[in-house]
């Protein structure tokens, strides 16, 4: 028979009130509306990760705070005022070696920031002090799925071969975004005001990030749904005989 995927979704520290992670609902339903089976991964000690990533068959970075500026050899800009440095430190350890098993990995807004910053990267701190005539990036008022701005992706990339498509609205939570990329990553999307909205590693069975929350669409799956089913397809279910 066939064993469904096993995919790790991250869970965040619940930045008021530490006695709590934080996991949306609609991240673990998109996985399995995709045929996956959600696996919630709360941010621990880093001896766990190679346990973690023998048992796992993909992986999701999640929303939410961000990333500390020291991760990426920078000072912090005066609106980076929540972070983890637990998150953090479990984070870069699974995909340390989801890189080196090759484990297929989609970053959510935060979890694409941390792919980025994970091979090298740095990261725009705060688009609205840095980006001129940005697009409408983080209203905090705007619900889940109301779209925010269009992106472009480029034609070649696996992002654009997902959805079969090269231009669309998305939703959008975010105030920070890729600026110098990583070992090996490619802009797959772009917002009108040249935000990096997707990136990619050409190079790895798949590993992609986007800035939006495809997981929002959960209950309208016909174009981001294809998101977490070309993730789940990534390494296909072991059969038992």
């Amino acid at each position: 028979m066939d064993i469904p995927p096993l995919v790790g979704i991250t869970a965040g520290n619940d930045p008021n009130n530490g006695d709590y992670y934080v996991l949306r609902w609609d991240y673990v339903r998109s996985v399995e509306a995709a045929g996956g089976v959600p696996v919630v991964l709360a941010p621990s000690g880093p001896a766990l990760h190679p346990s973690l990533l023998e048992r796992l068959d993909a992986l999701i970075l999640t929303g939410g705070v961000d990333i500390h500026p020291s991760r990426y050899g920078e000072e912090p800009h005066p609106t980076v005022t929540r972070t983890s440095a637990i998150r953090d430190e479990f984070e870069l350890g699974l995909l340390a070696d989801a890189f080196e098993r090759d484990v297929p990995v989609l970053g959510i807004c935060r979890g694409s920031q941390m792919l980025n910053v994970a091979l090298g990267g740095s990261l725009i701190q705060d688009i609205p002090s840095a980006v001129p005539g940005h697009a409408s990036h983080d209203d905090r008022e705007r619900p889940r799925a109301a779209m925010a701005h269009r992106v472009e992706v480029d034609p070649s990339s696996c992002l654009a071969s997902i959805l079969e498509r090269t231009h669309f609205e998305v939703n959008s939570f975010h105030h920070q975004a890729a600026h110098r990329l990583g070992r090996g990553l490619v802009v797959s999307a772009l917002a009108e005001d040249g935000v990096v909205e997707g990136i990619e590693l050409p190079s790895a069975r798949f590993v992609m990030g986007v800035q939006w929350h495809p997981e929002a669409f959960v209950k309208s799956p016909e174009l981001f749904g294809r998101l977490f089913g070309a993730l789940v397809a990534a390494r296909r279910p072991t059969t038992v005989h």
